[in-house]
């Protein structure tokens, strides 16, 4: 998975109500603005809350730094705005909702912390890391070779790449597997995303086939890449599976999902040695032990893309 900048945010209440539609993200991006797509209305927010019986566990917690167990909190990056990452389905002034918010006030709930939450734009989070603005980041953050030189990544679930298109789309009707099938077309994604990097790395594909290569768009605001799609200005996004398979289940979104292109594990992000590593690891296993975890990924329809344990710093998926 999620995922823009923030400047661009719909603010008024009635664009608010149409976020959950509209974003989308992540492995790659985050921000909650955008443009409001034709016809688009919110979906209900599931109700059950698997977190609130969540309960500190000694031994996860005593992996912590001391200074961490002494002060009690931690400081995360989030990049919120599409489900069912994380996002807002009552507005900015309200509580943030999602997989990835539910996942992350677990693993607190289990070190016996509290987080101090911050709404950051995908882009920015990992490299804030370094300077230590923020203890770790979450936003569908996908572990790529790229990234291990700089994060650490604790693992949390199993997400990826995929493709959707416009419903009635008469020049993509199955599953994309190879990217020369987008030769010729225009791809929209998100900016800072491992679309981006995969598309800009395989940029040549197309001339080596002889075809006429794709164009890719790339913009900060995940609702502007649905307009765009919906308004004809791009023919295919490439997103998060979860996000994309989200979307096309929402009637109003008139989209069709292609199906999974590359498949990537995604983790919570720290700078490079961080010593928090090993205690959230430790803290989604257990979170995987008692079952908290996979009544999280049912409630946000995610369960396809469950672990069995947690990790750090994996390799990429080849």
């Amino acid at each position: 998975m999620n995922t823009r900048t923030i400047s661009g945010r719909l603010r008024g209440a009635a664009a608010l109500a149409l976020l959950p539609l509209l974003t989308l993200t992540a492995c790659g991006s985050g921000d909650t603005g955008g443009t409001a797509a034709v016809g688009a209305q919110a979906s209900p927010v599931p109700t059950d809350d698997p977190v609130a019986a969540v309960r500190k566990v000694d031994s996860a917690a005593a992996l912590l730094p001391a200074e961490v167990r002494e002060a009690g909190k931690l400081k995360v990056g989030s990049s919120i705005g599409f489900p069912p990452g994380a996002y807002y389905p009552n507005g900015t002034d309200k509580a943030p909702a999602g997989q990835d918010i539910d996942l992350a006030d677990a693993v607190a709930k289990v070190l016996g912390v509290e987080l101090e939450r911050q709404d950051a734009s995908f882009e920015t989070i990992l490299p804030a890391l370094g300077s230590g603005k923020y203890d770790f980041g979450t936003g569908n953050f996908g572990v790529t070779a790229e990234r291990l030189k700089t994060i650490d990544f604790v693992t949390y679930i199993n997400d990826g790449q995929g493709f959707a298109v416009k419903q009635g789309n008469t020049e993509l009707k199955g599953k994309v597997t190879d990217l020369t099938q987008l030769c010729g077309l225009t791809i929209g994604t998100g900016a800072g995303t491992t679309f981006e990097a995969t598309l800009t790395a395989q940029k040549g594909v197309c001339a080596k086939a002889g075809k006429k290569p794709y164009d890719v768009k790339v913009y900060s605001e995940n609702a502007a890449t649905l307009t765009a799609l919906q308004q004809g200005r791009i023919d295919v996004i490439m997103s998060t599976i979860n996000g994309l398979r989200y979307q096309a289940a929402q009637p109003a979104s008139q989209t069709a999902f292609l199906g999974e292109f590359h498949r990537l594990d995604v983790g919570f992000a720290f700078k490079k040695g961080s010593p928090l590593a090993k205690a959230f690891q430790a803290a989604v296993d257990e979170l995987i032990k008692d079952g908290t975890y996979t009544r999280i990924l049912k409630k946000w329809g995610t369960s396809a893309s469950a672990i069995d344990a947690s990790r750090i710093n994996p390799p990429e998926h080849t």
